[in-house]
């Protein structure tokens, strides 16, 4: 997995690449957290390179969504989501509380 995180005027985007799974989830949990670090914040994953998705990257994903819960006016949207993912997505219920945007 790479991350690249690029600053977007008030929102960041983390392009993320390769596979989010156990062995890569807790470096990309430690991205989420150095990039949460303020009281305003409008975040993105952008998935378009993401090829794997394991139930630790979904770990990962609720850790950061229940982080932006507590941030006032802070808000996550996950963007460029091919089939494979969103399948992943839809079969775990995670579309039916996370702003998802498929490509």
């Amino acid at each position: 997995m790479e991350v690249e995180k690029v600053s977007q005027g008030d929102k960041t985007v983390l392009y993320v690449t390769g596979r989010v799974d156990t062995k890569t989830a807790p470096e990309f949990q430690q991205i989420i957290d150095d990039t949460l670090d303020a009281d305003e914040i409008v975040l993105e994953f952008n998935f378009k390179e993401v090829e794997y998705l394991s139930s630790a990257g979904l770990r990962a994903i609720l850790y950061a969504q229940k982080k932006i819960n507590n941030i006032p006016n802070a808000s996550l949207a996950i963007t460029e989501v091919n089939e494979s993912i969103m399948e992943v997505f839809n079969m775990t219920g995670f579309s039916d509380f996370l702003t998802i945007i498929a490509q």
